[in-house]
C-alpha cells in the first residue's frame, strides 16, 4: 500500500512538472514575441526619425540655392545696358560684364553657357556650395539668374581688375614690394580656406594672375571658383583629359595633371608656386628667358638660378631694392620652388604655406629635385 501511494505521488509530480514547463514556455515565448514586436516598433520609429533627419538635411542643402538671391533677366539687362559691348570687362569661354544694379551697387556679371541637362545639374550643385563661401580673399557670390541655356552669376566687382595687368600688362611696374607680398599672402590664405577650412574640399584648378582680382586697396581676391571641381573627402583625384596644345601653352598646369589628369589640391599648390614666381619677377610663366646659353621658361629659369645660389636675380628690375630684405625675398622664392616640386606629394599644403609666409616657421626646407625632371615630361596626345 505504501509503495502504491508513493507511485501515485510521483506520477502527479511528473504531470505537474510538464504543466509548469508548458506554462513557463508559453510565458517566455509570449515575452519573446512581445520583445520582437517592441523591437520592431522601436526600429520603425528610429528609421522614421533617421529618414526625417536625412530629408531635413537634404532640404537644407537644397534650400542653399533658394536662399541665394535670384535676379530677373531684366534686372541684369538694365544693369549692363542690354549687355552692351562697352560693359564687357572680360572674355573667353564665359563673358564678363560690368553692371550697376537698381540700388546703385556695381557688380560683375558672368555669362555661362550650360548646354546639357547634366551641366545644369552640376552647376546647380556648385552654386549650392559657393553660395555659402565667404572669405576675405575670395570674390563674393551675390546671386544668379537663369535664362534659356545661360546661367548668369552676379559677383562682387573688383575696382583694380586682375593681377596680370599689373605684372606684364599695361600697368606693369606699378606694384611695390609690400603690395606684392600682400597679394601672395592673401591668395595663399584664400586657397587654404578652399582646401582645408570649408566643409568640402574645393579645388580651383585654374589658379593664375587673371583669376586673382585686386580691390581698391590692392588686396587680392580669388575669382572663378564657381566653375570649380568639388571633391568629396574620400576622393583624391578627378580624371580630366587635357589636349597637348592646352597643356603646352598653360605653364600653370602641374605635371601630374598634364600627364594623367589627376586633379588634387596639389594642382592648385603648383599653380600658386608659379604665380609667386611671376609676382616676384614681373614675367609671364610662358616667357622664354635667357639663362647663360639657354632659353628657359620661368619655372626652369628660377630652378636654375636657385641651384647656382643666384635666385635673387629673379627679382623684378622695376622693384626698388631698398623696399625688401634680401633674405625675405629669397625665402619667398624658396617657398615657390617647394610649391612647384615635380612630385605632388612633396609639395606643402596651402595651410603650411600660409604658416611659412606668416613667419611662424623660420626654416624653409630645401626644394629637392625629384627623380623625374620636368624636362623629361612627355604629354600623350590622343588622336581622334
Amino acid at each position: 500500500m505504501y509503495m502504491y501511494q508513493t507511485k501515485i505521488i510521483i506520477i502527479n509530480l511528473t504531470g505537474y512538472s510538464r504543466k509548469l514547463r508548458s506554462i513557463i514556455g508559453g510565458v517566455v515565448g509570449g515575452i519573446g514575441f512581445l520583445l520582437v514586436i517592441l523591437a520592431f516598433f522601436f526600429w520603425r520609429r528610429q528609421s522614421k526619425k533617421s529618414k526625417h533627419r536625412r530629408e531635413d538635411n537634404s532640404s537644407r542643402a537644397t534650400n542653399l540655392l533658394q536662399r541665394t538671391i535670384v535676379y530677373t533677366y531684366n534686372d541684369l539687362k538694365t544693369a549692363t545696358n542690354n549687355f552692351s559691348n562697352e560693359n564687357i570687362i572680360g572674355g573667353g569661354l564665359n563673358m564678363l560684364y560690368k553692371g550697376v544694379m537698381k540700388d546703385q551697387v556695381t557688380v560683375a556679371i558672368k555669362k555661362i553657357v550650360v548646354a546639357s541637362k547634366s551641366g545644369k545639374t552640376d552647376l546647380d550643385s556648385e552654386i549650392q556650395i559657393i553660395s555659402n563661401v565667404h572669405h576675405r580673399y575670395l570674390v563674393r557670390f551675390l546671386g544668379c539668374c537663369r535664362k534659356g541655356p545661360h546661367m548668369y552669376l552676379v559677383l562682387e566687382y573688383m575696382e583694380n581688375g586682375s593681377l596680370d595687368k599689373f605684372l606684364y600688362g599695361d600697368k606693369r611696374g606699378t606694384l611695390n614690394w609690400q603690395q606684392r607680398f600682400d597679394i601672395i599672402y592673401g591668395t595663399a590664405r584664400g586657397l587654404a580656406y578652399l582646401h582645408d577650412q570649408y566643409h568640402v574640399t574645393i579645388i580651383h584648378s585654374d589658379i593664375k594672375p587673371s583669376n586673382i582680382l585686386l580691390d581698391d586697396e590692392f588686396q587680392p581676391k580669388i575669382s572663378d571658383f564657381g566653375l570649380l571641381k568639388l571633391l568629396p573627402e574620400d576622393k583624391s583625384h578627378l580624371s580630366t583629359k587635357l589636349s597637348f596644345f592646352f597643356a603646352r601653352i598653360n605653364g600653370y598646369i602641374a605635371p601630374e595633371y598634364a600627364m594623367n589628369g589627376q586633379c588634387s589640391d596639389k594642382v592648385d599648390i603648383y599653380s600658386f608656386g608659379v604665380v609667386i614666381l611671376e609676382i616676384i619677377s614681373g614675367k609671364c610663366c610662358n616667357d622664354m628667358l635667357q639663362n647663360e646659353f639657354l632659353l628657359l621658361n620661368l619655372v626652369d629659369h628660377a630652378r636654375s638660378l636657385y641651384e647656382n645660389d643666384d635666385h635673387l636675380n629673379l627679382m623684378d628690375l622695376t622693384l626698388d631694392p631698398s623696399e625688401y630684405i634680401k633674405e625675405d625675398a629669397k625665402k619667398i622664392i624658396e617657398i615657390a620652388l617647394m610649391c612647384i616640386h615635380s612630385t605632388a606629394s612633396a609639395r606643402p599644403s596651402m595651410s603650411d604655406v600660409v604658416i611659412l609666409l606668416s613667419g611662424f616657421s623660420s626654416e624653409v626646407k630645401r626644394p629637392i629635385r625629384s627623380m623625374m625632371d620636368d624636362s623629361d615630361i612627355k604629354i600623350q596626345v590622343e588622336l581622334k
